[in-house]
C-alpha cells in the first residue's frame, strides 16, 4: 500500500527545498531559500528548519544573528541536533559564553523533551567554549555531566575535555583525563602534547613524546609542530634535529607551520644556518616564515642581515606586521643601529598603519639608552602611551648601568618604587652602578632596601641538552644526580681560568663561594661532552657580568664554543670573544 503523503505537493516541494540546501554555498542564496521556504508553509518543517539552522550557525558564509532568528521562530521543537548547531556556532563565535547559555537552556528544555539530551557533539562544543571563555567551573560541570552520561570512555569527547582544562590552566587534571582515557588516539597524544608546550611545560611534552613512542603511535604534522615548539624554547637542538629527519622522512615538510616550526627552533637553539637552510628549502612561505627568520636575526644581534631579511621580504610581496618590526628593531638595537630603528620605529605606523606595542617602546627606548641617548630614551618613555609599565625604565635602568649613569638611573628606579614595581633585581642594577663609580653609600642602601622591603631576586635556572636529554639548574644545584662530578668539575674549570686572569665576583663586587645556574650547566657539558662539542645554554635571566666573562674565559681555555640565551638575547663565544662586543 502506497503511502500518499509521501506524493503530496508539499513533500515534494520539501524534497526539492533539501536538494537546494545541500548546494547551497552563501547567505544571498539561503535567503532566497528561505523565502521560497516561507511562501510555501513550510517554515515549521522538521528537516528543512533544521538545515537551514545548521548552514547559518555553523558555515563560514552563515549568519549567527540569522541562526538565532531561525532557532526562536522556526524551529517549535528543537531536538539534539539543532541545539548542537546552535551551541557550535557560538563556541567558535567572538562570544563563546553565548554556546554556554545555550547549553544551560538545552539541559533545561531536557528534562521535559528525551529527544534534545546532550550527545558527544554538545559536550566537544561545549568544553571547546569553555576552554575559550576560562569557564573552569563549567568545564568542571561538564565533566560531571559526561560521567553520568556515559561518555568517558569517548575519545573525542575526552581529548576535548583534556583541552579544556589545560586552556583552564589545569594542566594536571588534564593530564589525570589523559592518563585514565582507555583508548587515546593521535589527536589525543597531539592534544597533551601541546597543551604541555603551550603551558610552558616544555620537559613534560618532551617526555610525553617518549611514552607517545613506547606505544608506537605514529606522528604527524601536528606533533612535530608542537613538539618542536618545545625543543626551541629548552634549547633541544639534537632532539629538533631528531624531529627535522622525521618530517623530511615522512615528507612533512611541505607543510608550512612544520617548516616554521624548524627554523623557529633553529634559530633559537642558536643555528641560524641551518634555520636559513630549511628557509631556503621551503616551496611555500608565509609571513611567519620571513618572521622567523627576521627575529632569529635580530634576537643574535644581526641587524644588518635582519634588514636585508625584511627588503627581501617585501620584494617577495609579503606585507609586515608588529612581529616583524620587533625583530627589526631587537636587531638595529643589539648591533648599535640607532638611525636604522628610529626609521623603522616610525615607518611602522607612518607607511604601515601598524600601532606600536610596549615591547616596541622597550626596543626604542633601549636602542637610544644602549647608545648613550640616556634622555632620548627618557623621551621616549614620557610620550609612550604606557609610561607607568615598569618594563620601559627597567630597560632605561639597565642603560643606566653602561654608561654608569647615578642621576638618569636614580630616575628610573623612583619611576619603578612609584608604579609599585621594584625588585631585587633593579636594586642590584642600581648598586652595580653606584659601584661603578666608587659610590660605597648608594651600594649599602640599595643592600639595606633589599633586606628592609623583604625584596626577593627572581630565581635563575639554566637548560642544557646533553646526550639528547634537557638537564636543568639553578643557584647552588644540588639536586642533580652527577651533584658531585658536576662540583668537582667546576671548581677544576676555575682553578684553570684563575691562572688565566680569571676573577670571580658576586653582587656587590666581592669574590663569592655561589655557584650560578649557568657555571653549573656549562661545567656538565664539559664534564660530559667530547672535546669541541658546541655547548647550548637557555637561562630565564639576563647574563650577569660575571657569568659571562667567566664563558669568554671558558671559550678560550677549553677550545669551545658555547651559545647562551639569555632572556634579551643570543652570546656566541668563541675563542674568548663574544658576538655580542660586551655590548649586552
Amino acid at each position: 500500500m502506497i503511502d500518499n503523503s509521501l506524493q503530496s505537493p508539499e513533500s515534494s516541494k520539501a524534497k526539492t527545498i533539501l536538494k537546494l540546501l545541500q548546494g547551497c554555498n552563501s547567505l544571498k542564496k539561503l535567503r532566497k531559500i528561505h523565502a521560497f521556504v516561507i511562501t510555501n508553509g513550510l517554515q515549521h518543517h522538521p528537516a528543512i528548519s533544521t538545515k537551514l539552522l545548521h548552514f547559518c550557525a555553523v558555515s563560514v558564509s552563515g549568519s549567527l544573528p540569522y541562526a538565532v532568528l531561525l532557532f526562536r521562530h522556526h524551529i517549535l521543537n528543537p531536538q539534539t541536533d539543532d541545539w548542537n548547531s546552535i551551541i557550535r556556532g557560538f563556541s567558535q563565535s567572538p562570544n563563546p559564553l553565548k554556546a554556554i547559555f545555550y547549553y544551560n537552556d538545552m539541559v533545561l528544555a531536557a528534562d521535559k523533551n528525551f529527544d534534545c539530551r546532550p550527545d558527544s557533539y554538545t559536550f566537544s562544543f561545549l568544553l571547546r567554549a569553555s576552554e575559550r571563555t576560562k569557564a573552569e567551573r563549567k568545564c568542571r560541570e561538564v565533566h560531571g555531566s559526561i560521567i553520568r552520561r556515559g561518555y568517558e570512555a569517548d575519545v573525542v569527547v575526552c581529548t576535548n575535555l583534556v583541552k579544556s582544562y589545560c586552556g583552564n590552566g589545569l594542566v594536571e587534571t588534564a593530564r589525570k583525563v589523559f592518563d585514565e582515557m582507555p583508548v587515546k588516539d593521535l589527536v589525543s597524544w597531539n592534544s597533551m602534547i601541546l597543551c604541555y608546550s603551550q603551558a610552558g611545560f616544555h620537559h613534560e611534552a618532551l617526555r610525553t613524546y617518549d611514552l607517545m613512542r613506547n606505544e608506537n603511535v605514529g606522528v604527524d604534522g601536528f606533533t612535530l609542530v608542537g613538539l618542536l615548539s618545545s625543543c626551541a624554547h629548552v634549547g633541544a637542538q639534537n632532539i629538533g634535529v631528531e624531529m627535522h629527519r622525521m618530517a623530511c622522512k615522512r615528507e612533512f615538510l611541505r607543510n608550512v607551520f612544520v617548516g616554521n616550526a624548524l627554523i623557529n627552533m633553529y634559530a633559537k637553539c642558536g643555528n641560524l644556518d641551518a634555520a636559513r637552510s630549511v628557509f631556503d628549502s621551503m616551496i611555500k612561505r608565509d609571513v611567519l616564515t620571513w618572521n622567523s627568520m627576521v627575529v632569529g636575526y635580530g634576537g643574535h644581534g644581526l641587524g644588518k642581515e635582519a634588514i636585508e631579511f625584511f627588503e627581501k621580504m617585501l620584494m617577495a610581496g609579503f606585507h609586515p606586521n608588529s612581529i616583524t618590526f620587533l625583530g627589526l628593531l631587537c636587531g638595529c638595537n643589539h648591533q648599535g643601529l640607532v638611525e636604522e630603528g628610529v626609521e623603522y620605529f616610525h615607518r611602522m605606523t607612518s607607511k604601515y598603519n601598524i600601532k606600536p606595542g610596549i615591547k616596541h617602546y622597550g626596543c626604542l627606548v633601549d636602542l637610544f639608552g644602549r647608545a648613550g641617548k640616556l634622555e632620548k630614551a627618557l623621551e621616549v618613555i614620557k610620550n609612550c602611551p604606557s609610561q607607568h609599565d615598569p618594563v620601559l625604565w627597567r630597560t632605561l635602568l639597565s642603560s643606566c648601568k653602561i654608561h654608569k649613569n647615578v642621576e638618569m638611573g636614580e630616575i628610573a628606579m623612583r619611576s619603578l618604587v612609584q608604579v609599585g614595581a621594584s625588585n631585587a633585581g633593579d636594586c642590584i642594577l642600581l648598586a652595580s652602578i653606584y659601584q661603578g663609580v666608587n659610590n660605597v653609600d648608594g651600594v649599602a642602601r640599595m643592600r639595606k632596601m633589599i633586606k628592609s622591603w623583604g625584596i626577593r631576586t627572581t630565581p635563575g635556572w639554566s637548560w642544557i641538552e646533553v646526550a639528547d636529554q634537557v638537564h636543568k639548574f639553578v643557584v647552588d644545584d644540588k639536586s642533580h644526580p652527577h651533584t658531585n662530578e658536576i662540583y668537582n668539575k667546576l671548581r677544576e674549570v676555575i682553578h684553570v681560568l684563575s691562572q688565566l686572569g680569571y676573577v670571580e665576583e658576586g653582587f656587590w663586587g666581592t669574590s663569592t663561594s655561589s655557584y650560578h645556574s649557568e657555571k653549573l650547566a656549562i661545567a656538565f657539558g664539559i664534564a660530559r661532552t667530547p672535546e669541541g662539542t658546541c655547548l647550548r645554554i637557555v637561562k630565564n635571566l639576563r647574563v650577569c657580568g660575571d657569568c659571562h666573562s667567566f664563558t669568554k674565559f671558558v671559550s678560550k681555555a677549553f677550545n669551545r664554543e658555547i651559545v647562551v640565551r639569555d632572556r634579551v638575547r643570543f652570546h656566541h663565544f668563541k675563542g674568548g670573544l663574544c658576538s655580542c662586543n660586551d655590548y649586552w
